[in-house]
């Protein structure tokens, strides 16, 4: 599965994610992108990890192909993030197109 990381996420969530194509904003070279801007270009990928919750109230993400994870936590960093690891790859095999889960 191809996985693009946002660039509020760290680089280590990749090595968590083992057996999939993880990308971040950052390597992609889309840095500052805006969300709408962002989840467009993003085609390529499968699943889009973020800890932006203002992503949920974007709509017309329901008709994309791409699915959005939104990361519910204190604050982005790694030790913050990994207790939802376990949730988030749970998650992964049940991958709906176009779907926006928020994970906490």
């Amino acid at each position: 599965m191809k996985i693009l990381l946002d660039e509020c996420l760290p680089l280590r969530l990749a090595k968590f994610l083992p057996g999939h194509d993880v990308r971040t904003v950052r390597q992609m070279n889309w840095l500052g992108l805006s969300n709408g801007r962002l989840l467009d270009v993003a085609g390529e990928f499968d699943l889009f990890i973020t800890v932006d919750k203002n992503l949920v109230n974007q709509t017309q993400l329901a008709a994309g192909r791409l699915a959005v994870v939104v990361l519910r936590v204190r604050s982005n960093t790694i030790e913050n993030i990994s207790p939802l690891v376990p949730q988030l790859i749970a998650f992964l095999a049940d991958l709906k197109p176009g779907s926006v889960t928020v994970l906490s």
